[in-house]
């Protein structure tokens, strides 16, 4: 204190004064720096969980409020009498009542040949009441139905049109092998009661030939079917027996 107060030292004293405090500053400094180094060479010090919040995306923004709901239109419905063109029972008496004044019908027109009163379409002399487009038959007019050319027939119908059966002869050589059974013959009987088209089903090879040409001779009254005559298509059997001949 008492050199402070000399005039002699008061120049050295404050040169040593503002060294001090510039080697302080700097000192300061260098501390601050290396305080700021140190985070950023060992980031495994640091808050992990300080470090995700800042790594975090933002929440999106809310949505926006919901559009105001449209005015409810209210239809408002006029009642009227008439619902799908028939006139319903009103519900309360109208303070007005309308007369409803129809357009008078046009007089009948008599038509060249028609009378008064007829319909349109009508043939020349009808009556009144008539029915369109002419007068209707009180015999109803029945399709004919095509006859076909040729039908199916059992052999039980077929015999009962037979009126010539020619017996076969017992071959020789069968009767000598005693060999007997039946022959089936598919056959056409024409409109003249012929024999068509024979044709042999089934049956033993020595007895066939013989069925054959006996069948050939046989004689059919026509087949008779909506009044005309039609070819037949129908089986024929022929039995052989030893003890028949």
């Amino acid at each position: 204190m008492f050199e402070d107060s000399l005039i002699e030292s008061a120049g050295r004293l404050s040169t040593k004064r503002g060294m001090t405090t510039t080697i302080s500053f700097v000192i300061q400094m260098v501390l601050i720096g290396i305080l700021v180094l140190i985070p950023l060479l060992f980031t495994d010090a640091l808050p992990k969980t300080q470090l995700m919040t800042f790594l975090v995306a933002p929440p999106p923004p809310p949505p926006p409020p919901p559009p105001a709901a449209a005015p409810i239109k209210v239809v408002k419905t006029i009642q009227t009498d008439i619902i799908n063109g028939q006139l319903r029972t009103p519900t309360k008496i109208p303070e007005k009542v309308q007369m409803i004044k129809e357009d008078e019908a046009p007089p009948p027109m008599m038509s060249s040949g028609g009378v008064v009163g007829g319909v349109p379409g009508g043939i020349p002399g009808g009556q009144m009441g008539g029915v369109i487009g002419g007068i209707i038959s009180s015999t109803p007019v029945v399709p004919r139905v095509a006859t076909p050319q040729r039908v199916r027939v059992s052999q039980g119908v077929t015999q009962g049109l037979l009126i010539r059966k020619i017996q076969p002869n017992y071959p020789p050589l069968a009767r000598q092998a005693r060999i007997q059974g039946t022959v089936l013959l598919q056959a056409e009987i024409s409109r003249e009661g012929t024999i068509e088209n024979l044709r042999l089903i089934s049956g033993h090879p020595m007895l066939a030939p013989a069925a054959i040409e006996a069948v050939k001779q046989w004689r059919y009254k026509p087949y008779i079917l909506n009044g005309e005559p039609v070819e037949v298509e129908t089986q024929i059997t022929v039995n052989f027996t030893l003890s028949g001949g």
